[in-house]
């Protein structure tokens, strides 16, 4: 499939490998049964799902900052929806949304089969536009930081995927060449046509099932890795 030999393979994390739908959905009932939030969860999720996408597009273009992320995605959702929620409520359930995110930990079907296939064969990696204080726990608790050599985040490299810093900061850290070097992720703009900018091979789990393209393979089960390495 790729005509270069595969030394390292970087993964992103959230919609990639942890399911971040499911473990937010969780989150969201403990915390709106917790602060009597009288809102079904259904209801909630259908506008949280896309509004959260808009506000991470807007995070990565650096158009927000991280507390503007947290408060809007919430308040817009709210408002949307025309739920009576002040800014004390608002700033309670961004909070202890992550500060009780990392404590769930499903991983999309699969995972660790696939990672249990390539570690032998590869040095695994991550590249990750999440929060540097909660990426950790979410490798450590879903049990899988130990498949992976490095994990780079967007605090530490300073910019956010698809940015082609955080992408070369990955590969001098993993002492990898980009022709040599493969990226999996879910965002067609910050991880495939990011890694690609810098010279990456690339595949697309396709999680979100946008329309078919040609820029890069698109999987929709992370056990389709294994017929194209």
């Amino acid at each position: 499939m790729f005509k270069n030999k595969i030394t390292d393979i970087f993964f992103d994390l959230d919609h990639t490998l942890w399911d971040f739908e499911k473990n937010s959905a969780f989150t969201f009932q403990k915390i709106f049964k917790e602060q009597e939030i009288n809102l079904e969860i259904e209801d909630f999720l259908r506008v949280y799902v896309p509004a959260n996408l808009k506000f991470w597009k807007l995070y990565r273009e650096e158009k927000i900052s991280k507390t503007e992320l947290r408060y809007q995605r919430l308040k817009s959702v709210f408002d949307t929806i025309g739920y009576d929620a002040t800014d004390t409520i608002i700033n309670t359930l961004a909070e202890e949304y992550i500060n009780n995110l990392s404590s769930y930990n499903t991983l999309f079907p699969n995972t660790i089969e696939v990672l249990d296939y390539l570690q032998p064969k590869y040095k695994l990696h991550i590249i990750t536009n999440g929060f540097q204080e909660i990426q950790e726990k979410k490798l450590r608790n879903s049990g899988i930081h130990k498949y992976f050599n490095q994990i780079i985040d967007s605090e530490l490299a300073g910019v956010k995927k698809p940015n082609p810093i955080i992408f070369n900061l990955a590969l001098n850290k993993a002492g990898a060449l980009p022709h040599s070097s493969l990226m999996i992720g879910d965002s067609l703009e910050a991880d495939i046509l990011g890694a690609k900018s810098v010279g990456f091979h690339t595949i697309h789990f396709n999680a979100h099932r946008e329309e078919h393209h040609t820029i890069a393979p698109i999987i929709y089960d992370l056990q389709e890795i294994k017929s194209l390495l």
